[in-house]
């Protein structure tokens, strides 16, 4: 009879938390949506790759279900995701009043808790500051000569070769010019190789977070620790043996962690480097790579490409200089261009924040402390937004504004978090092009593959083969 009812009493236990996981408490009416399994919610689902070149189909099918702000629960937290442009502006112009930049505690173990994006208030300000010391306007046009002789001197040594990978043989161009400005980094003179712990960290990190050895998230974290490791040892040395001279962003971090009462730690600031590390030349390789394969499957786009920068070399004086700041600036097709591919490539897949208190919006009750995760492809990807939103045409660009974030394109972020980078991006994106367009031709060998997690596009295997044109040759 006792065993009868213990039994009875656990199975009311268990299905009373069942219930409440499925229906959690809330201040007013929840969204729609479903909490998936206890404890693992719908996190399966969530990190299942997929090959699509729509929304990703756990977000379109929830869509579809539940409409376009929904609730989950991913990793035994619950979740607000929004495909609602509106509601996403609303969510970036609170920032630090109903909202905040916020990351699942695996995200946060993986870029540190000391990382940019889990810090608030004046820290983010100041930090955002000093990263601006590198990547700002006035950075980049004395940067500007150094990035066209990179991009030219790679793709010499590149069209020597066979075939090249694109997506490794870009990511190996812009680390070297990352890790150079930030600390003076050269791989041929290092007896370690920093960007191969960054690709280990990079090969695990949309994955399902157990940390096992063998498993893909592991490695990503001994990635980073050994990067992490690297970057400490650099930062040591420096510090033993400073420079008169401030040459590099490691420069400028020694001199305000030397400030009395300076608020910076040893900690903020590799966690920082690491950061910018990985996002300059990941997300960058990322686009490029997409950038050349849509231009080997759009001939019109490549043709128009060419025009434009063919036209700057005509119209210089002496043809052999580099570009100029206001060459740059003039590439007004490239920038549009650019500005779709990072449409479609949506290398960003997500963007989370927190709500800091209840919010009511549309009749629904967001609960305080539940996060929030913007969803850029499902805006970047609506029919009612962009017409024929799978097909590439840089025309829709036209007169629009390209420079910054808007309800509908937030391929660099939004609001205060807008990312500091995104000139540089555009910088190193347009530059590479110009040589390319100019002096070179190209053949796809192999197609590659593009998979998606969920958003995230990893465009690899994909070979060309460079050819440099001859004088008399006008297009690729």
């Amino acid at each position: 009879m006792w065993a009868l009812c213990i039994g009875a009493l656990v199975i009311m236990c268990i299905t009373h938390w069942v219930y409440r996981w499925r229906n959690p408490r809330c201040n007013g009416k929840v969204l729609p949506g479903s909490m998936g399994l206890p404890l693992l919610g719908e996190s399966i689902q969530f990190f299942t790759p997929n090959t699509t070149s729509g929304i990703p189909p756990f977000i379109k099918k929830r869509m579809d279900r539940y409409g376009p702000i929904f609730r989950t629960n991913l990793v035994g937290r619950p979740v607000v995701i929004s495909t609602d442009s509106d509601f996403n502006y609303f969510i970036f112009q609170q920032e630090g009043r109903l909202f905040q930049s916020w990351y699942p505690d695996t995200f946060t173990e993986i870029f540190g808790r000391q990382n940019v994006g889990s810090l608030h208030g004046f820290m983010y300000k100041y930090l955002k500051n000093m990263v601006l010391n590198l990547f700002g306007p006035e950075s980049l046009k004395k940067m500007l000569p150094e990035v066209e002789q990179l991009a030219c001197r790679k793709l010499q040594r590149w069209s020597s070769q066979d075939t090249v990978e694109l997506k490794d043989a870009s990511a190996s161009m812009i680390f070297d010019l990352t890790a150079k400005k930030l600390i003076s980094y050269d791989q041929e003179k290092s007896s370690e190789n920093l960007r191969d712990n960054f690709v280990a960290f990079i090969q695990g990190l949309i994955s399902f977070p157990l940390n096992l050895p063998g498993t893909a998230y592991h490695k990503c974290l001994q990635g980073r620790k050994r990067a992490m490791k690297m970057l400490k040892g650099l930062l040591q040395e420096r510090r033993a043996n400073p420079r008169k001279n401030q040459n590099d962003f490691y420069d400028y971090v020694l001199e305000e962690l030397e400030k009395e009462g300076t608020i910076l730690t040893e900690a903020i600031a590799l966690d920082l480097m690491f950061v910018l590390l990985f996002a300059s030349f990941e997300t960058t390789s990322l686009a490029l790579t997409f950038a050349i394969k849509i231009l080997s499957d759009n001939p019109q786009a490549l043709k128009q490409l060419t025009e434009e920068h063919e036209a700057i070399l005509k119209n210089r004086e002496n043809i052999d200089s580099g570009l100029t700041w206001q060459e740059y600036k003039s590439m007004t097709y490239t920038f549009q261009f650019i500005n779709e591919t990072v449409r479609l490539a949506n290398i960003v897949p997500a963007i989370f924040r927190k709500a800091l208190k209840d919010i009511q919006f549309q009749g629904y009750t967001i609960p305080a402390g539940w996060a929030v995760m913007v969803c850029p492809p499902a805006v970047h990807l609506n029919p009612a937004k962009y017409e024929d939103p799978l097909a590439f045409s840089p025309s829709r660009w036209k007169g629009m504004e390209t420079n910054g974030a808007s309800k509908h394109f937030m391929a660099f972020g939004g609001g205060m978090r807008f990312c500091v980078g995104t000139e540089f991006t555009k910088v190193q994106m347009a530059v590479f092009l110009h040589c390319l367009v100019t002096k070179y031709r190209w053949q796809a060998v192999k197609g590659g593959n593009i998979v998606r997690t969920p958003g995230l596009q990893f465009p690899n295997g994909f070979h060309i083969k460079i050819i440099k044109k001859d004088t008399t040759q006008n297009s690729a």
